[in-house]
Parts: structure tokens; sequence; C-alpha cells
């Protein structure tokens, strides 16, 4: 997979896409990200790539020409690719869009917008499609197109260790993905659910799917209204799905009743209290775990 992004900040770009998981697949060669300095195919001394827009109004419009330059280039040096550009007028990106990107094409190129917008005839002239990264509006197309590029670049074989770890998260299968739990069992008084520390593989693969369905059925109904139950084809996976059906609305119905009337229930109140006679109270003379500025002002955590 080969992707080519025109841009007029190639050092944002950079920056994020050269690190992490997908700076070590450009390292071992699955993909190829690379981004092209629009500016560097003006033909005038100030390398102008924009102008006032025609008919009046505020902003400024980016020239056609430069885009068409630097577009012609990577087609001439690199191929022809699929050619999308991100824009509030586009069609919404969803995983159902990344997976058909993926399936059809092994190199997209991918138009960074800025200013009021783009001459249109460039867009007419080079671009197959339009991209939506959500109904709001950016200051520029590059954060839409690294949203574009990661979704993607994320399927290629040898990116991620196996196909699971992108198949069993959310918006795969049209659900949105279970809760996630590590050490320590307790924390905070909240106990990780037993079943993830029983061993049971079948057991915690069934907890997990029938977690996902009551995820995706109470924050995302719409999608869950969407769900293609004909896919289930064991009695099993039938009954998954039935189970979760009746706890959510137990679950729902429980809540309404104690707020007299208004909704309590959320989908991270699924993580179980320990009574607080269960949890060692600290000595007096500790300092809490945790100083109010501390809490108010958090440091900033690394990333890996």
């Amino acid at each position: 997979m080969r992707i080519d992004i025109l841009t007029l900040f190639p050092e944002a770009v950079d920056a994020m896409l050269g690190v992490s998981i997908l700076g070590r697949a450009q390292e071992r060669g699955f993909i190829a990200i690379q981004s092209h300095q629009i500016r560097s195919y003006t033909t005038n001394k100030q390398m102008q790539v924009d102008d006032y827009p025609y008919g009046g109004g505020r902003g400024a419009i980016m020239q056609a020409d430069p885009l068409y330059r630097c577009w012609a280039h990577v087609v001439e040096t690199y191929g022809p690719g699929h050619t999308i550009f991100l824009s509030p007028c586009g069609k919404p990106f969803t995983q159902e869009t990344a997976k058909a990107l993926y399936a059809r094409w092994d190199h997209l190129i991918l138009v960074c917008g800025h200013y009021e917008g783009v001459d249109e005839r460039f867009l007419d002239e080079c671009v197959e499609e339009e991209i939506s990264l959500g109904d709001f509006v950016l200051t520029g197309g590059e954060i839409p197109a690294m949203a574009v590029a990661d979704a993607v670049c994320r399927m290629v074989p040898g990116v991620l260790p196996a196909a699971e770890c992108y198949e069993e998260e959310s918006h795969w299968n049209g659900l949105l993905e279970y809760p996630h739990y590590t050490r320590p069992a307790v924390w905070h008084g909240r106990a990780a659910p037993e079943i993830l520390l029983s061993g049971d593989h079948a057991k915690v693969a069934a907890w997990r799917k029938k977690e996902s369905y009551k995820r995706t059925m109470a924050r995302r109904p719409d999608l869950f209204a969407r769900f293609d139950e004909s896919a289930l084809s064991t009695k099993a996976e039938k009954r998954i799905l039935q189970e979760a059906r009746q706890e959510f609305e137990a679950m729902t119905q429980e809540n309404t009743l104690q707020s007299g009337g208004t909704p309590l229930w959320h989908p991270e109140s699924e993580t179980p209290e320990i009574p607080a006679a269960a949890v060692p109270a600290e000595p007096p003379d500790l300092p809490p775990a945790v100083p109010p500025e501390a809490a108010e002002s958090p440091e900033p955590r690394a990333v890996p």
C-alpha cells in the first residue's frame, strides 16, 4: 500500500505518520507514506499557492495549478492512484469506507485543502472522490488525511501482528468493542469482572460478545438497528444476543425505576464496585493518593 499526501504542512504529517506502528511498518517495507509540499510546485518567486476568490468574499482559494503540478509529479513518479480530496462536503468516512479503499486500491493520493477552499477546476479534473471526517470544519485537510491513512494502513498485512487486532474492534462488524481490563484486579474499589480471570476462554469470548452487544445498544442504537442478525448461524451465537437483550432491558428498567423515570444506567456501570468495607482504608497520617493540585493539573503522559 502506497499513500501520497499533498499538503502545505508536510512536517506535521510526517511527524504523526512516521512514528509508532505506522513508522515501524514503513521501515519494514509493508507500507509507504510520503508527503509532498504543494508550494514546491509553484511558478512564482513568492511560492504563492492561493489567491482571492472570484465573486468576492472572505478568505483565499488554493489555486488549481500548484495542486495540479504536485499531483502530476506524484502520478508520473509513482504511477496513477485513487485521488481523494479531504473536504467537509464529502461523504462521511466510516470503517466500511476504509475497508473499500484497502480492498480496491494499492495507491491512494490524498489532497489536503487549506484556507477557504480549493479551485473547483482542480477537483473536476483530478479528484475521483471526496471524503469528510464528520459534520464539522477544520482549518485544513491534514488531520483527516492522517486519519484515513491510519485507518487504511492498519489493515495491511504485517502492520499489526494479526487480523484479529482490527477485526475485533469497534465498527468492524457493525458493533462497538467490548470493555477492557488489566492489572490490578481491584482499582479504586472497582473489580475487574471475575469471568475474565477465570481462564475459561469460551466463557470469556461469550462475555465479550455479550458486552459488545449491550454497549452498542446503549451508546449507538442507530448502529445496532442496522446489525444483521441473519449473520448469526449457530444457536450459541443467537443465545448470546438474546441474553444481551434481556440483560440490557433489565438494567434499563431497574435504573429507570430507581431514578424516578430518568435512566441512570450507563454502559460503564457494568464495572462492579467492591463494598467500602472490603477496601482497606489508608492510615490517617498518610497523604492522599493524588494531591488536589495534581488532580486539577495532571502531568501529560507519554503515549508509546
